[in-house]
């Protein structure tokens, strides 16, 4: 049995909100260089010319990409040999959120109560969303997610007779109904499957996966194309003032459902694609 301190995880946790927040990965920032290149609109050009200047100029001065800093969500996979000491580990686990929020100077965005708006003053409480894995390690991804793009999430109970194209329909028509909101070009997490708390948690895991990565399964693989392709003829563009780079990927996470089900849910994240991940 290994041990695994909350100090130690709280410490990951600071580094990790501070990072995710400063600091885009290498992924988004080539998916939005090549977005440079394919962009059409000369508008459409300038806009994504000023987000690389405003991740490049964020990157090295350790300061936010964005002026909305997100909810802390939390991934961790934990080692069933793992052993947590020292306390408990969900408030290990705000308590980094806290010291990142405040210690990184980053806004603060998080209300104790959804009537009553009181803001909690260090963006806690994080959403937490643990596994219990094989093994003696645990992984930790801190991915902040801003309201503007959150906003925009759909969920949908299809019939199970649906046909494929209609789903692909659906996803369109969720994304198009987005607009300008999510402040595209946008990544586009899909979870399809599961139930309905399931599929929300699959779209948002989707949004984790490399932007350079391709789905192993070909069925979802082709369908990843066939939507990117169809979004970015939706001539939304960057910043919703017209283009043709609408959407920087595409993501498919399935899983298994009940026979009387279709559940898909659409998970956009705008270009700011956050997360920063860490070994214990």
């Amino acid at each position: 049995m290994r041990e695994i301190t909350c100090a130690a995880i709280t410490a990951t946790v600071r580094d990790l909100c501070i990072q995710a927040n400063c600091q885009l990965p290498s992924d988004v920032r080539s998916a939005i260089c090549a977005a440079c290149a394919q962009e059409r609109s000369p508008v459409g050009q300038s806009i994504l010319h000023d987000l690389v200047e405003n991740y490049t100029y964020a990157g090295e001065r350790n300061l936010p990409i964005c002026q909305d800093n997100g909810m802390a969500v939390v991934f961790i996979d934990l080692g069933q040999e793992c052993h947590i000491t020292g306390g408990a580990l969900e408030d290990a686990v705000n308590a980094g959120v806290a010291a990142g929020y405040t210690e990184g100077f980053l806004r603060k965005s998080i209300v104790s109560d959804p009537l009553r708006r009181v803001n909690t003053e260090d963006n806690t409480p994080a959403v937490l969303h643990l596994r219990l894995v094989p093994g003696d390690q645990m992984s930790i991804t801190v991915a902040p997610k801003g309201a503007g793009s959150e906003n925009m999430t759909t969920l949908k109970m299809l019939k199970p007779t649906t046909p494929l194209d209609e789903v692909e329909n659906a996803i369109i028509q969720a994304v198009e109904e987005a607009g300008s909101n999510p402040c595209p070009p946008v990544v586009v997490g899909i979870g399809i499957g599961g139930n309905s708390e399931q599929c929300a948690l699959l779209a948002k895991r989707a949004l984790l996966r490399p932007l350079d990565e391709h789905n192993s399964d070909p069925l979802y693989r082709e369908m990843e194309e066939r939507l990117l392709e169809r979004i970015n003829k939706l001539g939304i563009g960057p910043q919703g003032l017209g283009g043709t780079v609408t959407a920087l990927a595409v993501s498919i996470l399935p899983a298994a459902t009940h026979i009387a089900q279709l559940p898909i849910c659409v998970n956009l994240c705008c270009h700011v694609c956050r997360h920063a991940s860490a070994f214990l």
